[in-house]
């Protein structure tokens, strides 16, 4: 293998050794399979290609000072798949199939496992998807379930650094009772035109406001929104919001510190008020917000005047990272240790 610089990775895809896969068959799924191969063969009808029956998740690994590779919240991802398995009709994976195929995955790929303290972490894509042929729009017969990881650095190139994001009210990511609560592709496809246009701005997201009265805070884009005010951490609360399981730690660790936590319906006009603000998801961990433009009403909500994070947003992230690392005691059993 030749050598990677583990502190300078994007978040992009790089090649690794293996996959794992299981296909779904004469309603059942069958046993796993470990494959090199980085490509798919499906037939020309699959439902994934003309009706979005596709899900898919993202955790990560990491590497720990005393060298033992952890991951963060395995189950909550496993369940997270299922509910977005029930909601387009799609046959649910087992725990126990999920949590095997993630630690195959992981050992089969452990040398691209990044060190301690590199600033990266392996980061496992579980995806779920109809390869069954149908040309009415129904659910497909058969299904193939793949995981593939790959090393990733920041998602946003900034790191842990406020950047600005915009709202724009002439997009929606998701609708009311939809999709937006389920972590299916159609969302994120729904989401590229507006966040190509915010980094052709200038910006690093987009805030995207409730689709039904553009009042209150939906969430940015790839990451859950949360706001500090004072003691208290809140954050958005919607039927098109999706249940992001780094937001949902961070509310555990907040509560923890001595925190008020509020999940509710959060006005527009409610981040005049907040300290600090920041996105947060798997992949990004926390993004603190700098600003908050909202171009129509030609208003910015200001949460960084030094370009540094505050001092809360940077509590809960070393405290999350703290466990993700091991470096301190998981407390709260979110923790898989891949032996």
């Amino acid at each position: 293998m030749e050598t990677i610089d583990w502190s300078s990775l994007s978040f992009g895809y790089m090649p690794t050794d293996y996959n794992v896969r299981y296909t779904y068959k004469n309603n059942a799924w069958g046993e796993m399979e470990i494959t090199d191969s980085q490509t798919v063969t499906m037939h020309i009808a699959s439902t994934c290609l003309h009706y979005g029956q596709a899900a898919f998740e993202g955790l990560k690994a990491f590497r720990g000072k005393d060298g033992k590779i952890r991951i963060f919240r395995l189950d909550e991802n496993a369940k997270r798949l299922q509910s977005s398995c029930r909601g387009i009709m799609m046959p649910e994976l087992s725990l126990e199939k999920f949590k095997d195929a993630v630690i195959t995955a992981v050992k089969k790929n452990e040398r691209f496992v990044p060190p301690y303290e590199s600033g990266a972490s392996l980061y496992i894509r579980p995806v779920l998807f109809g390869t069954g042929e149908q040309v009415g729009v129904k659910p497909a017969k058969e299904y193939v379930f793949i995981i593939f990881v790959t090393p990733v650095g920041p998602y946003f190139k900034e790191g842990f650094k406020p950047t600005p994001m915009v709202i724009l009210r002439q997009y929606d990511r998701a609708a009311p009772l939809g999709t937006g609560t389920f972590k299916v592709g159609g969302n994120y496809a729904a989401s590229l035109v507006a966040g190509e246009k915010a980094h052709e701005m200038g910006y690093s997201a987009v805030l995207y406001l409730d689709a039904k009265e553009k009042k209150y805070i939906d969430e940015c884009g790839p990451a859950n929104f949360f706001g500090i005010r004072g003691n208290s951490y809140i954050t958005p609360k919607s039927t098109s919001i999706l249940p992001s399981i780094t937001n949902k730690s961070l509310m555990t660790i907040a509560e923890s510190l001595g925190m008020t936590v509020e999940q509710r319906r959060v006005p527009e006009e409610e981040l005049e008020t907040f300290d600090e603000a920041g996105a947060c998801g798997t992949a990004a961990v926390i993004s603190p917000i700098e600003r908050i433009d909202d171009l129509d009403r030609n208003k910015s909500y200001v949460f960084s005047k030094d370009g540094k994070p505050g001092v809360i947003c940077e509590k809960l992230y070393n405290k999350l990272r703290a466990i993700q690392y091991g470096d301190e005691t998981d407390t709260f059993g979110w923790i898989t240790i891949v032996e």
